[in-house]
């Protein structure tokens, strides 16, 4: 498993054929909520790339908004969950976080990923609300 920050246009191709497969596909987000102004090599978002066995196999991003760091687009494709890589893909999204010396994180989880969130440390900050027709939960952590 490696993590590689998205730098060519390739890399981000490959972010996003993951979020397609998982986010429209799976779980029927339209396809024109899914991908916005912060999704090209030149916004001011930092994208990675989990590969496993050279293979894409995940991707995340941050970006910051209100002095924080925001984390968006966590997904693995279904044959590479369960296998801690969701874990890896938060933990260097909190990597680029603390680097940029900022001092939370915050991220829209689903409500099927609270338990996931609290082990890394995050907690709820607001009552469910829908996104795009799934329930979210606005989750915080400081450093």
């Amino acid at each position: 498993m490696k993590i590689e920050q998205v730098t060519t246009e390739q890399q981000l191709e490959q972010a996003f054929h993951i979020r397609k497969i998982v986010f429209v596909e799976e779980q029927h987000v339209p396809l024109a909520d899914e991908f916005d102004a912060f999704d090209n090599l030149d916004s001011d978002c930092t994208h990675l790339l989990l590969l496993h066995n050279h293979q894409p196999a995940g991707t995340g991003r941050i970006r910051t908004v209100d002095g924080i760091g925001k984390l968006e687009r966590i997904c693995l494709l279904p044959q590479y969950r369960a296998l801690g890589f969701g874990k890896e893909i938060v933990l260097a999204l909190e990597e680029i976080a603390q680097h940029s010396q900022l001092p939370a994180v915050k991220l829209h989880g689903q409500t099927h990923a609270e338990n996931f969130y609290k082990k890394l440390g995050y907690e709820a900050a607001s009552s469910v609300f829908m996104e795009d027709g799934i329930p979210h939960l606005l989750m915080k952590k400081t450093f």
